[in-house]
């Protein structure tokens, strides 16, 4: 959830909330474990890890993990849901940094439509040039965003509703997505009835609708090859019309 222009205002547990995380890893999972093994990783990184799922899910397998993000609560709600040890690590850090030392990684990760939520394509640029530094030569780089080009230009497709208890009442979160021109958006509701009395809050994101053609020339600038695009975590071909994700994999030359 690490982004250079600032993060969602919403609370980190309540990003947490509007996830179906044992959905999502069990799609997730299959095609991480084969590019994993494509380069015998032992040692991941995610650097914009949100609330720190994925990583635990790669430590689960044995692998040294490590999760950074810009946002210092998301760090702090990391380290208390997963824990920390020598082999599970949270730093705080934005994604245009590289790890260090550099070279430290044999796989990097930014997932979860990370890499879109940059103010401009010259800053994704330096995200995979961070990314692709903070591998060893022949490391992997795996990034996923959201294929804006399937989304209808105009109305909000409203994608989820949870309804969350909490200490002091309950809450209703509800998230949408919409695309104008070159652009998306993500609109979040959180809606909070305490002691009798009802409260509304609203935060929104733009995103950039990125092109295979875009995340190509930004890797090959920072560094990589044998680079590849899928339409999906089933490894489906990419097709702008139809595919939910653009998922790009790259070697650091």
């Amino acid at each position: 959830m690490n982004t250079a222009s600032g993060q969602f205002e919403l609370d980190p547990a309540s990003y947490d909330a509007l996830v179906d995380w044992p959905k999502r890893l069990a799609n997730e999972e299959p095609f991480y474990r084969r590019r994993f093994a494509e380069v015998a990783a032992q040692r991941v990184l995610d650097v914009a890890c949100g609330t720190g799922h994925d990583v635990a899910m790669f430590h689960s397998w044995g692998l040294h993990a490590t999760g950074a993000d810009l946002d210092p609560q998301m760090i702090a709600f990391c380290r208390a849901k997963h824990g920390q040890s020598e082999t599970l690590h949270w730093v705080v850090r934005p994604f245009t940094e590289p790890a260090t030392p550099p070279g430290s990684f044999d796989a990097a990760a930014c997932v979860g439509n990370s890499l879109a939520l940059v103010p401009d394509m010259e800053t994704v640029a330096h995200v995979l040039k961070a990314m692709l530094a903070s591998l060893r030569p022949g490391g992997i780089c795996i990034t996923q965003v959201v294929n804006l080009w399937r989304l209808a230009e105009g109305p909000t497709s409203w994608q989820k509703c949870q309804h969350r208890p909490r200490p002091d009442g309950d809450q209703i979160l509800i998230k949408g997505m919409h695309r104008v021109g070159v652009c998306g958006h993500v609109d979040f509701i959180d809606l909070r009835l305490t002691g009798g009395r009802f409260r509304s809050f609203t935060h929104a994101a733009r995103f950039l609708g990125l092109r295979d053609t875009d995340l190509r020339s930004a890797a090959l600038a920072g560094g990589a090859a044998n680079v590849r695009f899928w339409g999906s975590y089933q490894e489906t071909p990419y097709d702008p019309a139809t595919s939910p994700d653009l998922i790009l994999t790259c070697l650091r030359a």
